[in-house]
Formats: C-alpha cells, structure tokens, sequence
C-alpha cells in the first residue's frame, strides 16, 4: 500500500513512554520541528499499565488496611468495605488524566502527534499505520527509538490473560483472586502481590533466585521477606515454577523447591519475572542500527552506531527505569539541539513501592566489598524515629555505606516509610561526592522521617544520639 501522503520532521520519536515523551517536549522547546509516534496510547507502559496504575492501587490497599486498623488510635470506622471495581474506576481515572496531558503539552510546545505502528521503509523515512489501516510516510534528518520492554515469557506459562496473567490484566482486577500466586519476587511480582495481599487475597510468591528483589543489598532483602511472611505471605526461594494444570476448583501449580516439588492450589497465576528491551518490529535493518544482547547500545549521548539515530530508555537496556529513560531523553534532544549535554550521571535511584517502600542508590555492602573498598556502614531503625511511631510505621531501616578512608558516601538502602522520596537526599550526596559526615552535620527538620539519614550517618560515625551504639566514635567536631 502506497502512504496517503508524505510529510517532513526534522526529528522523530517512536515510543511516547516516559522517555520519548519527555524527549519529545524538550525537543520541541528547542525549537526543532518534532513528531512523536506511538501504537498504543501516550504515555506508554509506565502510565498507562505500570508506574502510575499500581501507585494508585498501592495507596488504595494502604488506605483500606489503615481504615481497618484505625481502632488502635482511637477511630471508629465501622464496617469497612471494597468496592475494586469503583476503585478501578477511580485508578483509571488518574490514568486518563495523566494521560490525556501528555498530547497537550507536546502540542502545546509545537510539536505533533501521531498515533500509529512505525515502520522504517528507508533509511530516512517511517511508514506509520494507524488502527484503521491508513498511513503516512514521514521523513526526518534525525530519529529517537524509545521502544521500551516488554515482559518475558517463561516455556508453560503462556500469558493467556485468563489463567495466566501479566502486570496489566492483573492491574485490572475488580475482584481480588481468593488464591493469588506470583511467579517472581522482583520489583513489578511483589509490588502487585503485596497490595492483593492486603485486598484480602492469600498470596504466595515464587522466586528462583535466593532472596526476595534479587540484586538490592542483603539486608534490606532479609527485612521484606520477614515483612512478607508476618503478613502471612507465602514465599518460596530457590524455587522454580514447573507447570501448572487445571483443577476441580482452579489450577494447581507445580513448584520445585529445596524441600522437593509441591503443589499450590491457586486461582490466578501472575507471571512476572522481569522484561527485556523491545528493539524488534521496526525494521531497524533498513538503517543499519546494530543490536547487542537483545538491546540498542548507545553513546554518552545516546546515539546508536548511526550517528542521526538515537534511543533511549528500556530499549538501551540496563536498569529499566521510567526516571532513566526520562533522562536519557533530556540529553538525546539538548545534543539533537547542538547543546553540550552528555549522559554523565553518577548516581540512579530505584524506588520500590513495597509495603514498606524501598529505595536505594549507589552501592550494595556486597558490590562494595567485591570491588575490594574498606567500608563503613551505618544503620538507623525507623522504630527509633519520633515521626516513624508517632505514625505508626516502625517497619525498616536507613544503611548507609561509606569508603572508610575519607568517608565519601557510596550507597543508601532504605526500608521503610516514605523511602521513595527519602532517597532522593542521598542521591544528591552523591551525585556531588558529598560525605557521610555531610549528611550527619545538615540540620534535618524535626520529627520528620527525613532525620533517619542523619541518624544513620551518625550511626557510622560512631555517635549516635537515639540508639546505642558500639562503634568508637570520631573526633571530627560538629561544625
């Protein structure tokens, strides 16, 4: 079929996720004449299916145990009661409004979009096709792939979204599985399992990996597995999922552990064991960009092996994070735009939105120790913190890890209350080269979950003021 029409961009975007849309506005306040492309719906997984929706979810179970629990502190609720399907109502209704400003800001900055499946049919020019089949062939001088991931599969448990469910159906529930079974305890499986948890389902989590959220630092892994099982959440290490069958009164999931194979009986399985970039479907082969290990390697300032095309965020691989790809979009368009911009960044929170949050950055104690640096840590517990109890979240800890010989501050794991934004403090330390004995000299207002950093850099130091301590202290004066 020959394209309706032709048009000219100087720069295109394929993908409106968090990278490319971000990319996308930045281009166009640069003033570069931009069109931004996706299939599906703006805004990409992350808002549509992932970041946002499950926030939404998340803070609904909090809320609902909270209104459960609000006896201790004196507040009679009554009968408590869920509507999911009013929630999902609502969940979305946060989704749509997100959503619907993201082609408002690109428009409204001068850039155009397009909805469509892209295609390159040369090396200079996609062939984009909309859901009722039309097309539009546009031209461009330059081009930004930000693709994404998308989930992997595992042989025997194809998603069929009845049985077996990935992230987005399972988002969707209006009625919270009686016997909920998560296959991978990574970021995404316990996420969904813990909010179904409180939702009122029984939930078992099967990991193949020797710790809960494979890859944070030790400790923080040893805090939620025992937060997991006081929840009553089952939890399977070193285990793998073999098949599953259906059953009189639903399926039964076959699951070798270290104590050899048991059955699970369950009602809904959710696959979740990671995903992997997405370079495939556009006919990268027309241009000649080279993959590696199923993802697009890039530059310092995300150029692919052909100089005129870039790509940014899942697609280029590593830590699939929305705040990353947003990043990487900023850069790609201010070096489209000739501004000297450079991918440099030194320190990339993770967020967890577990209950209760994790968030992390730099360094683990392991990877730490492996590289062969003398370290100093400390840890501060949120059940010494005046905010922590005063809310009733005592749960967790503040770690920091420093390099013994001058102290310069290499990672942060938190678990605990409010992590998500806590961290944020620490990955400004380092990003700067900042110093434990920083952390521990900035006057951090009072009570607030914020003063756990400081505690904890105290900790390290040798000085705490609210917990014990064994650790010999400094003589560095407060100055």
């Amino acid at each position: 079929m020959n394209p309706l029409k032709t048009i000219k961009k100087e720069v295109v975007v394929i993908g409106a996720g968090p990278g490319g849309y971000v990319c996308a506005i930045r281009l166009a306040q640069l003033g570069k004449d931009v069109a931004l492309i996706d299939k599906e719906a703006l805004g990409g997984v992350c808002l549509n299916w992932g970041c946002i929706p499950s926030k939404a979810l998340i803070h609904v179970s909090k809320l609902y145990e909270e209104m459960k629990h609000a006896e201790n502190m004196g507040i009679t609720v009554g009968n408590v009661s869920l509507n999911l399907t009013k929630t999902q109502e609502w969940k979305n209704g946060v989704v749509k409004k997100l959503t619907s400003g993201i082609g408002q800001l690109v428009k409204a900055n001068g850039g155009e979009v397009f909805m469509g499946k892209a295609v390159f049919d040369t090396p200079r020019s996609l062939l984009v096709t909309d859901s009722d089949d039309n097309q539009i062939q546009i031209q461009f001088q330059k081009v930004v792939i930000a693709s994404g991931s998308k989930t992997v599969q595992i042989p025997g448990f194809e998603i069929d979204q009845e049985n077996v469910v990935d992230s987005r159906v399972a988002l969707d529930f209006t009625t919270a599985p009686k016997r909920f079974v998560v296959i991978g305890g990574g970021v995404i499986g316990l996420e969904i399992g813990m909010l179904y948890q409180k939702f009122g389902s029984e939930v078992t989590v099967v990991e193949l990996a020797n710790q809960l959220l494979p890859g944070t630092d030790h400790e923080v892994a040893d805090a939620i597995l025992k937060i997991c099982r006081k929840r009553k959440i089952n939890v399977h290490l070193e285990s793998k999922a073999v098949k599953y069958e259906k059953s009189k009164d639903g399926l039964l999931l076959h699951v070798s552990t270290p104590k050899g194979t048991i059955q699970i009986p369950c009602d809904k399985i959710l696959l979740s064991v990671g995903r992997r970039p997405n370079p495939e479907g556009f006919g990268l082969e027309k241009v000649g960009v080279k993959t590696e290990n199923g993802r697009i390697p890039v530059n310092h300032v995300m150029q692919t092996n052909i100089p005129y095309v870039y790509a940014i965020g899942d697609v280029t691989g590593g830590e699939l994070l929305a705040h990353k790809a947003s990043k990487q979009g900023m850069v790609a368009a201010e070096h489209i735009a000739e501004l000297a911009s450079a991918y440099d960044v030194k320190a990339m929170p993770g967020a967890i939105f577990t209950d209760p949050e994790i968030g992390a950055v730099g360094l683990t104690e392991k990877q730490a120790r492996d590289k062969g640096i003398d370290i100093i840590t400390g840890v501060f517990p949120f059940v010494a913190s005046g905010k922590a109890m005063a809310t009733g979240h005592t749960d967790g800890f503040v770690k920091l890890i420093g390099r013994k010989s001058d102290r310069v501050l290499l990672g942060c794991h938190i678990i605990g209350p409010h992590a998500s934004d806590l961290i944020s403090e620490a990955t400004l330390a380092i990003e700067m080269g900042a110093t434990i004995d920083d952390l521990a000299l900035t006057v951090h207002a009072h009570p607030t979950t914020a003063e756990t950093l400081m505690e904890a850099a105290e900790v390290a130091l040798g000085h705490p003021i609210h917990i014990a301590s064994k650790k010999s202290p400094t003589k560095k004066a407060h100055a």
